[in-house]
């Protein structure tokens, strides 16, 4: 019989009650082994009621009861990292090592979480006049909602919920229904580690389920990660409805290689960041940008690493690249390499054929790299999110800095050089929110934030750091006279407070 995934409202599994249900397969197979419930309007009802009958008393409970949960919930998420990343690899597809890597980025905002006491410490202003004090302090939101990618189905989560609930919120997830299984252990975890019923809740679903979320008038925040086309729907949608919104959208990031870089760490990084998860990630670097003469010698290095990769099961030890989450995935993905000599480019490797033997009907496709790549192909404009990697050619550092800046994204960008005074221009002149200095995936560790400029974000806020903390709170201000036991009444003055 086909497992079935349930909700998780109120603390514990609900079964689907709207009678439709997606699949679930294994990528490395193409056998459906799962089906996952899809919301309907009544259960996202259900899931937003049960987190605001849960803010009324988290909402309100202390500091030291929050971070009492969050130290008990990393000390779970610690000991139970294999079967979560168990769950990532059955369902996405990607290598455990790469699974257990997704879990400890997650960890780390569970961590900026613990210390949550510190990051909501206000600000006070005595005797701004006389006997007059000023104080500033952030509270909570109250429900939150977050809907998170199939990607990274246990870190963005994880990006999201820790700092909301500590914060004070109570939040809705909803997860994507590709790969639905670890947001469920998240939450089973949290609460075994004592976060009270309806504080968390995991509500699957599609379509319904996101438009329930971005119309209820319960939900006063949504976070997103996800494409630029639905980043950009859901920001428009939600922000209409009157609700805060942070939208991570796509990405095209680009890694500028100087002449006087280290070639084969460039090519290193390269293959790396290219091709690691399959491609399928908002930060994998998808076009390679040669500055001078080193193209040829640049992009010979990238193809013998990258033959070198080996691909098949994620749960196989000797694996270092997946196969994609769906078939039609695959499929997409692979027409951007076979139409890609029709648009001027020159097809390094073709990676479009692959199979893995024992496993012919997993979503396989090889490592793909187009060379001499030109700003108005398919290829380039698009985000591909599988093992495709373009490189394109300029003759100087500011061709290639134009041609980046170009962009509507603005995600990630990364350049690699021996030059302290290249890369400081650099990373004040390109229009992305994230720069590595030969770094070729510059995600922030979890004290600072992550986003991007221009169509890669929609809203103001980037997602964990101190944006994150600002994001799932709001600011007071509170200006307090408290009048001395001897004072006279002071009698009615109708003219504007003096402060001086």
């Amino acid at each position: 019989m086909t497992k079935t995934v349930n909700h998780w409202i109120g603390g514990k599994t609900v079964e689907g009650t709207s009678g439709q249900y997606g699949p679930v397969t294994d990528p490395a197979t193409g056998a459906v082994t799962t089906q996952v419930a899809l919301a309907s309007v009544d259960e996202v009802d259900a899931a937003v009621a049960a987190a605001k009958a849960a803010y009324a008393t988290w909402g309100t409970s202390s500091l030291a009861q929050r971070t009492a949960v969050l130290f008990r919930y990393r000390a779970l998420l610690d000991a139970h990292r294999d079967d979560i990343a168990a769950l990532i690899t059955a369902e996405h597809g990607k290598v455990h090592s790469d699974a257990l890597g997704e879990v400890a980025r997650g960890l780390e905002i569970v961590e900026l979480a613990c210390g949550i006491t510190t990051q909501l410490k206000g600000e006070l202003s005595t005797q701004v006049s006389n006997r007059v004090d000023v104080s500033s302090i952030r509270q909570s939101l109250g429900v939150v909602a977050g809907i998170t990618p199939f990607n990274f189905p246990a870190m963005v989560p994880m990006w999201m919920f820790p700092l909301a609930i500590a914060c004070g919120n109570t939040f809705v997830l909803k997860p994507s229904e590709k790969d639905p299984s670890a947001a469920n252990l998240l939450a089973e975890l949290a609460s075994e580690a004592g976060l009270p019923d309806g504080v968390l809740n995991v509500l699957h679903g599609d379509k319904v389920a996101v438009d329930g979320l971005l119309n209820h008038p319960d939900v006063a925040a949504v976070s997103f990660v996800g494409s630029t086309p639905i980043a950009r729907y859901i920001h428009a949608t939600a922000s209409a409805n009157g609700k805060r919104v942070q939208a991570l959208g796509g990405a095209k990031n680009h890694m500028l290689v100087l002449p006087d870089a280290d070639l084969d760490a460039a090519a290193d990084a390269a293959v790396s960041a290219a091709y690691g998860s399959a491609g399928e990630r908002c930060m994998a670097i998808s076009a390679v940008v040669a500055v001078g003469a080193i193209g040829d010698e640049l992009v010979a290095k990238i193809r013998e690493r990258a033959e070198k990769i080996t691909i098949g099961p994620g749960n196989d030890p000797a694996s270092e690249m997946g196969p994609l989450i769906t078939a039609a995935h695959r499929d997409k993905v692979a027409s951007y390499v076979t139409g890609a000599a029709a648009q001027g480019a020159e097809v390094v490797l073709d990676g479009t054929g692959h199979t893995v033997e024992g496993f012919e009907d997993g979503h396989w496709i090889g490592l793909s790299l187009l060379d001499k790549v030109s700003t108005d192909s398919d290829a380039y404009k698009d985000e591909i999110f599988g093992p495709v990697l373009c490189v394109l050619r300029v003759d100087t550092y500011e061709d290639g800095v134009a041609l980046m800046n170009a962009s509507p994204f603005g995600n990630g960008t990364a350049i690699f050089t021996r030059d302290g005074g290249a890369a400081r221009r650099f990373q004040l002149e390109v229009e992305a929110g994230m720069v590595g200095v030969n770094v070729p995936i510059p995600v922030p560790v979890g004290y600072h934030s992550f986003g991007g400029w221009k169509d890669s974000l929609f809203g103001d806020h980037h997602i964990y750091g101190n944006d994150g903390v600002h994001f799932y709170t709001r600011g007071k201000v509170v200006t307090t006279r408290w009048p001395d036991p001897a004072d006279a009444p002071a009698g009615v003055d109708l003219g504007f407070p003096r402060n001086h």
